[in-house]
């Protein structure tokens, strides 16, 4: 039998994997719902998304869907969604969206357009254990660094461009500088060839992918935690709260601390590096107003925030804006997210005091009149996503060393932390057990 610890996206679409290849398999969570960070509530007339908002799929990944039978459940993202904001100067501005409007746009200044154009023949090379912000200052400037990727960085990963490496979390630039000797010669030559991917969720929230996958499987135990994990002659020895359990496999589909409380007895060194592994803190707030309060057209995906400018949230999703379902017409929902590395200070006020901050800045930003919000969420993360600096490269070299012993990692923290990622990792994993478990029969 496989043991799967951990019933959150990667976990499930493992044991997906190993059912559908007729593969024995049991997998385990300490929680009463599925689906870890991916969490829907209904509230009422409202939809509030507790962690991700949005998946970002091809091709490959749609017909996944498919035949999981969720394709109906499908809800792609607005056309306005393309249209990104960032707050300069006291208000949000437009992202450039393409050479047209990078070249005669205003959101960059003359220098910084000129920077770009210079890149092409920027001959320098990335080295060792550079982080992302350092990649682009040193082939673009230092306003691409601080307006563009630093809030990116913040909104997508809660991250902070000065920590995170960039072998680590973009691998493909340093790809581009070494291959194309530019970055943007890379993405010109490799323009399309990735695939069209799309902004979508489903219509009662990305949680439907969860409870989808978790309705299916024949071996799940919830509410179940794993407290120890024994090595055996024949494998391994797993103690549950509900009772003993043998396997030949094991896979770590849990985050990275209670991974390393499993790994203690076992192997200690890669416990001491999976404790180091960064996750800060984030909390999400859902905030409704009456559309007729808001002057803002709201015509974007929503708006980020860079560091710089000093605001007291990472960014804004405008909810209402990207998908039908979420709030009543008459009103329009926001998540503003709080926290992550680059202001982890932000989320250590009192809840009440965070909801009066964001509605200020709400206010301010978008042009509200309204004393306070018609309805309004708190969420914390304690913690939230783990960070791919510098602490991830020991981590990252010494995990396989786990596999001659039948352990094997398959988390967010683990190459790759986006959640396609997780899915495309834990279908290759299903595929390389079940061509393994076959082999041995």
């Amino acid at each position: 039998m496989i043991a799967i610890i951990g019933a959150g996206i990667s976990g499930l679409t493992l044991a997906h994997e190993l059912q559908k290849n007729h593969v024995p398999y049991r997998l385990f969570d300490r929680s009463s719902e599925p689906g870890g960070v991916m969490h829907s509530r209904r509230e009422g007339d409202y939809l509030i998304e507790i962690g991700p908002n949005t998946l970002l799929g091809d091709a490959d990944l749609l017909n996944w869907f498919d035949q999981l039978g969720l394709t109906p459940e499908i809800y792609f993202a607005k056309s306005v969604s393309k249209a990104r904001f960032i707050y300069r100067n006291g208000a949000y501005q437009q992202l450039p969206s393409g050479p047209l409007s990078l070249l005669f746009g205003r959101f960059f200044s003359w220098e910084a357009k000129k920077a770009i154009w210079r890149e092409r023949s920027n001959r320098t090379v990335s080295p060792p254990g550079e982080t992302l912000g350092d990649f682009i200052r040193r082939r673009f400037s230092s306003e691409l660094a601080e307006y563009a990727l630093a809030p990116f960085v913040a909104g997508t990963y809660a991250g902070d461009p000065d920590r995170l490496l960039v072998s680590e979390t973009f691998p493909v630039l340093l790809e581009y500088e070494r291959n194309y000797g530019s970055v943007l010669k890379g993405f010109m030559k490799n323009a399309g060839s990735a695939g069209r991917r799309q902004a979508f969720t489903f219509r009662d929230g990305l949680q439907t992918l969860p409870r989808k996958l978790a309705a299916q499987l024949d071996a799940l135990n919830l509410n179940d935690s794993v407290t120890r994990l024994t090595q055996t002659d024949n494998g391994w020895q797993l103690e549950a709260q509900s009772g003993l359990y043998a396997a030949d496999t094991v896979v770590l589909a849990c985050e990275a601390g209670a991974a390393a409380n499993l790994l203690e007895p076992i192997r200690p060194e890669i416990a001491t590096l999976l404790r180091q592994i960064d996750y800060p803190p984030m909390t999400a707030v859902h905030s409704v107003y009456k559309r007729a309060e808001v002057q803002h057209p709201l015509n974007g995906f929503g708006g980020l925030n860079p560091r710089v400018e000093g605001r007291f949230a990472a960014g804004h999703i405008w909810n209402s804006s990207l998908f039908e379902g979420r709030c009543p017409a008459d009103e329009v929902l926001f998540t503003s997210f709080v926290g992550g590395r680059q202001n982890a200070d932000h989320v250590q006020h009192p809840d009440a005091v965070i909801r009066q901050r964001v509605h200020q800045e709400l206010v301010q930003a978008f042009g509200i009149q309204a004393s306070a919000p018609q309805r309004q969420w708190l969420s914390r993360w304690e913690r939230a996503i783990p960070q791919y600096d510098a602490r991830i490269v020991p981590v990252r070299e010494q995990a396989p060393s786990l596999e001659p012993d039948g352990l094997y990692v398959c988390a967010n923290w683990y190459r790759g932390l986006s959640l396609p990622d997780c899915i495309r990792k834990a279908r290759t994993l299903g595929n390389q057990l079940s061509r393994l478990k076959i082999a041995e029969n």
